[in-house]
């Protein structure tokens, strides 16, 4: 079993920060879940670029107010406490906060705890088996 404490992850290296958002990451991959669970806040005013080329993942709104734009599809979604958007083919997005969001987002594969966007907006593939072995 696990158990973690929200003020001890977001005092600690699981609490990852960069430009327009924040992360805490309560589950990660070396707990061996089969994915990984944050609570990201994304601060009002950004502009967040997003595309996980090597991951999935699934976003619950649990406060605040803003936008998502689908870049293939060339739609935009309102954002909304009690709204979920799940990337399930890679989408290439834009989410615009207009006030604070904070939201609880599941990734799969799971992420290793330090993680952010390089330049296309991706995280870094997974290290496959051999290359963990090797480490």
């Amino acid at each position: 079993m696990i158990i973690r404490k929200l003020k001890e992850i977001q005092a600690g290296d699981s609490n990852v920060k960069s430009d327009g958002w924040e992360s805490a990451r309560l589950l990660l991959a070396d707990d061996d879940m089969g994915f990984s669970l944050h609570l990201t806040k994304m601060y009002a005013g950004s502009e967040l670029r997003m595309h996980y080329k090597h991951h999935l993942e699934a976003v619950m709104v649990l406060k605040g107010t803003g936008t998502i734009e689908d870049l293939d599809a060339n739609e935009t979604h309102a954002l909304k406490p009690g709204v979920l958007y799940a990337l399930n083919k890679h989408d290439r997005h834009i989410v615009c906060p207009e006030t604070d969001i904070l939201t609880v987002c599941v990734f799969n594969p799971p992420v290793t705890g330090r993680e952010v966007h390089d330049e296309s907006g991706a995280y870094p593939a997974p290290a496959s088996a051999s290359e963990k072995a090797a480490a």
